[in-house]
């Protein structure tokens, strides 16, 4: 029966699990008295040999009882502190006169009050008056005795070179201070722009002559008394050979990055059209000795640098600065009804029918990076003399008819070769060649402007147009 809600706790009775477990192996339940061994009625349930009469139980005597613990003592009464006098008393703070009542700040200007408004109940509802903010507190100017600070640690008589600091310093008022007016630095005239771009230069083959070359750009103008760019917006193109026979290529190059993006602050600009020779001097530097294939058998760029006026001390000085400026040059630029290019051939029509796709043609064999194409390249670009026969006026037509224009503007050929004062590059010169300035031909449809600086004769810088 379950034991529930108000009944009395069940009586548990002891109960055998096994009845053939025998008598002997029986567990007395707690609580039950346990029964003397008794033989089993069938002796094949034994589990062995039979033990003997269990023996009385071991009666253990009975432990000693605990001693008492032994009784505490009373504390002992420790005497009473005595008492602790009264502090004694504060004196008075001493009485401080009231200070001197602040004059009261001058009333805000009332804005005008708003019109009273009808609400949408029709009632007049009266506008709200301003209430003028209370004007901040002044910060309070504390006079300062002229004895030492107390922190300078000197009362009197301080050591020589020492200088005290008050750390106590009087707030200043802004009345206080006095005003001392600061005239900023004039800012440094722009150069004049003008109301379109400005005059047109161009520049003939410069070789590697750097001071002939600043001498002519400053008899034009174009650079002050230290070099720089003193022309404002004027525009400015060289028209390619920077290095090689003279005997500073990459300052040169140098002297022309700069003078761009010192033109370019100024207004105007100053660039560069690629030549046969940064041709050759990107090929001597990228592929040095690799055999190439050319039309009169195997070649090199480095032999073909050496022998064309490759300078040791332009090299050694030659960084990869230097040739990413190269490797970007234009081939050909329009500029005022001019066609500019550097070698008087008619080899651009390969490249592309038109201007951007002659450029853009010529980069990508440069970024390509291949001798083969990078050499013939150049060797096209090497050609010259398209326009000083017969057929020139015609070649020069093709060109102008295919890109625009009116007039070839072009370096490359030196003047005396054209004019006939000296037959060969490495001919012997007998004198002096007679180039005073640009050599117009091809029924007037061609500009030379190489004056052969590396023979003796001049390095043209000209405007455009040219004067009749």
């Amino acid at each position: 029966m379950t034991q529930g809600a108000g009944q009395d706790p069940v009586e548990r009775t002891a109960t055998l699990r096994d009845f053939r477990v025998p008598p002997y192996a029986r567990v007395p339940v707690q609580g039950t008295p346990a029964e003397p061994p008794a033989a089993p009625a069938d002796p094949t349930l034994h589990l062995g040999t039979r033990p003997a009469a269990y023996p009385e139980p071991v009666t253990f005597p009975e432990p000693p009882a605990r001693p008492e613990p032994p009784v505490r003592p009373e504390p002992v009464a420790y005497a009473e502190p005595p008492a602790r006098p009264e502090p004694a008393a504060y004196p008075e703070p001493a009485s401080y006169p009231e200070p001197t009542p602040r004059p009261e700040p001058a009333a805000y200007r009332e804005t005008a009050a708003p019109a009273a408004h009808a609400s949408a109940a029709g009632h007049t509802v009266a506008p709200v008056a301003a209430v003028p903010q209370a004007a901040p507190a002044s910060p309070v100017v504390t006079a300062h005795a002229a004895a030492p600070h107390p922190g300078s640690g000197y009362p009197a008589d301080f050591p020589d070179g020492y200088t005290p600091t008050e750390r106590d310093l009087p707030v200043i008022q802004r009345g206080d201070t006095l005003q001392v007016p600061v005239t900023p630095a004039a800012a440094p005239a722009p150069a004049p722009t003008g109301d379109g771009p400005g005059p047109l230069f161009v520049v003939g083959d410069v070789h590697g002559y750097l001071d002939e070359l600043v001498a002519a750009l400053r008899a034009q103008g174009l650079v002050d008394e230290n070099g720089g760019w003193a022309a404002g917006n004027a525009r400015l193109w060289f028209l390619g050979d920077f290095t090689d026979r003279g005997p500073d290529g990459i300052g040169v190059i140098d002297l022309v990055m700069r003078l761009s993006a010192e033109a370019a602050a100024a207004g105007g600009y100053c660039k560069a059209l690629m030549g046969n020779h940064e041709l050759l001097l990107i090929g001597a530097k990228r592929f040095g000795d690799t055999p190439v294939n050319s039309g009169a058998g195997t070649a090199t760029f480095q032999a073909a640098w050496l022998l064309n006026g490759g300078q040791k001390h332009d090299m050694d000085r030659l960084q990869d600065v230097h040739l990413q400026w190269m490797s970007r040059l234009d081939a050909v630029v329009s500029e005022d009804d001019h066609l500019l290019l550097h070698s008087d051939t008619t080899a651009y029509l390969e490249y592309g029918e038109t201007i951007e796709d002659v450029n853009e043609t010529v980069h990508e064999i440069i970024r390509r990076n291949d001798a083969d194409e990078v050499w013939d390249l150049f060797r096209k670009f090497t050609k010259r003399f398209a326009f000083r026969d017969e057929g020139g006026p015609q070649a020069v037509q093709e060109l102008l008819g295919t890109y625009g224009g009116s007039r070839i503007v072009h370096g490359h050929s030196p003047i005396p070769y054209l004019l006939g004062q000296v037959g060969t590059e490495d001919g012997e010169e007998d004198s002096r060649p007679a180039v005073e300035g640009p050599h117009v031909y091809a029924d007037g449809l061609a500009i030379a402007m190489d004056g052969g600086v590396t023979m003796a004769g001049k390095l043209l810088v000209v405007q455009l147009p040219l004067a009749d």
